[in-house]
């Protein structure tokens, strides 16, 4: 009962004026990000974060995540009307969606992506407010080590999803975990690796490096290796579904929204996991099989778009109460906590209760507003892709210049936000993936300090780890998702 008298202070909280407005406009900001492809939610908040210093935190986090999962719902506009995923959560939407349009059908396809987003986001949101507070209570009699272990399960299983391989993805999260060591050893108070430049004895700003490789190296990107690509626009009918549409896609908005939720708790690669999964099971259990991949499926659009509604909202799981992010937007919402002094764990229901069950009230306005939102204005987002792409990204990088010399007045800044953006390019150029460069960053000096601890709670023995019965397990989950694959693939080898 104590969880709903909270939730019920935060719908108080979040249903202020000013947070009501803060969440309107992250919700139609998100849309809009979400519809504009190659840009994402992780671009948008990592580029507004320097200018949102001066607001006030819980009105600071609403507009956040109203930006978060208004970019899955806006997404799925594109992947249905031009074959462009506006987001990688919307990649499979395309497939059947596309199709949908090409065959006059169009208005059905927007609608049960968009009620579907809603049904998972609501249910998930529901989930979230049920099982949050009580894995919170749970994980504050967790240790040094099973922090450690949590972390470094964060790491690898980033590591190992993302990117065309496993070496790739721990480069690129080795970078993370070397640029977050920059600065003053934050127990010992020695300088170390700033190379005598006196910037860096501050430790390099994890916003100007998301702002960095996400908006400066897409925009880079773009210029050097991308033409303008044209896209055709496919006719759309009116917004609306027929009995028999409501009666397939119903059972696939509750598969799909339970499939996603899991994925989303867990440091598992984001929403494109459970969207594939979410296509897959839709696709075998059909009746309309002869459908998929000819005149375009509704399951195989409602299934994979609530997948990836629910999985975005399920992150905020682990990043509340566990300070661990499992996306690269995740990482980037907890800087911004981070930038408030507000540290996320299993304190954080005690200390910020105000701020967090905000939060979780504003998913349900937030959900209300994008189904409103999307419903009647899919033509208006539509036309936002008309807009040049060079004004576009012109317009971006003037964001990110003034945004990232705002926090600290200084040049060194721009020129660093510069070299960090050819360092997104070249990453993006030999694909390896971004995403663990930001997790490194952020989890990295965290690892480090409770490895510290647990090694002064050793006496200086290694064993410590594999001595308490929650750590040796989170060691062997790490173990499991470094060895089973390869092991898997020899098996298959051999078999063939």
């Amino acid at each position: 009962m104590d969880i709903w008298n909270q939730l019920l202070g935060g719908f108080a909280t979040a249903g202020t004026p000013v947070n009501l407005l803060w969440a309107f406009v992250g919700c139609v900001l998100g849309t809009a990000i979400g519809v504009l492809p190659g840009l994402g939610p992780a671009v948008t908040v990592a580029m507004l974060l320097p200018i949102t210093t001066q607001v006030e935190p819980t009105a600071s986090m609403i507009f956040f995540a109203g930006i978060y999962y208004g970019a899955m719902y806006g997404g799925s506009t594109t992947s249905i009307l031009l074959n462009t995923p506006g987001e990688t959560g919307t990649m499979v939407t395309a497939l059947e969606g596309f199709k949908m349009a090409k065959n006059g059908r169009a208005g059905a396809a927007l609608a049960t992506a968009a009620i579907g987003s809603f049904v998972a986001g609501t249910i998930a949101t529901v989930l979230v407010t049920i099982f949050a507070p009580y894995i919170a209570e749970y994980a504050v009699k967790l240790g040094p080590p099973e922090y450690f272990m949590l972390m470094l399960l964060a790491f690898t299983t980033v590591s190992a999803v993302l990117g065309k391989s496993t070496l790739r993805g721990l480069t690129a999260l080795f970078v993370g975990l070397a640029v977050g060591c920059v600065g003053i050893d934050q127990i010992t108070a020695q300088v170390r690796y700033t190379g005598g430049i006196p910037e860096f004895m501050d430790g390099i700003e994890v916003v100007l490096v998301a702002v960095g490789l996400f908006a400066v190296g897409e925009c880079l990107y773009t210029a050097l290796y991308e033409g303008r690509s044209q896209a055709t626009m496919n006719r759309m009918g009116s917004v609306h579904m027929t009995r028999t549409e409501w009666r397939r896609s119903w059972p696939a908005w509750l598969r799909g929204t339970f499939i996603g939720f899991p994925f989303g708790t867990i440091p598992a690669g984001g929403s494109e996991i459970p969207t594939f999964l979410s296509y897959g099971v839709e696709r075998k259990l059909s009746k309309h099989k002869e459908e998929f991949g000819t005149t375009g499926a509704i399951e195989g659009v409602a299934g994979p778009e609530a997948a990836n509604n629910s999985a975005v909202t399920a992150t905020l799981v682990p990043l509340l109460t566990l300070g661990i992010p499992t996306s690269v937007t995740a990482a980037i919402l907890l800087s911004a906590l981070q930038g408030y002094g507000i540290n996320a764990g299993p304190q954080l229901f005690q200390t910020s209760s105000t701020l967090v069950w905000a939060l979780i009230a504003s998913l349900y306005i937030g959900n209300v507003m994008l189904l409103v939102l999307n419903l009647p204005l899919v033509g208006l987002w539509v036309k936002l892709l008309k807009i040049p792409r060079p004004p576009l990204y012109a317009g971006i990088l003037i964001f990110a210049t003034i945004g990232v010399y705002g926090m600290r007045q200084s040049a060194f800044d721009l020129w660093l936000m510069l070299g960090v953006g050819l360092l997104g390019v070249l990453m993006r150029r030999y694909d390896f993936p971004t995403a663990p460069v930001i997790v490194g960053m952020i989890l990295g000096p965290l690892a480090e300090a409770q490895m510290r601890n647990t090694l002064s709670i050793g006496e200086g023995h290694w064993g410590v780890f594999i001595e308490r019965p929650m750590s040796a397990s989170l060691l062997a989950v790490v173990l499991a998702v470094l060895v089973l694959p390869r092991v898997w693939k020899l098996l298959k080898k051999r078999h063939a």
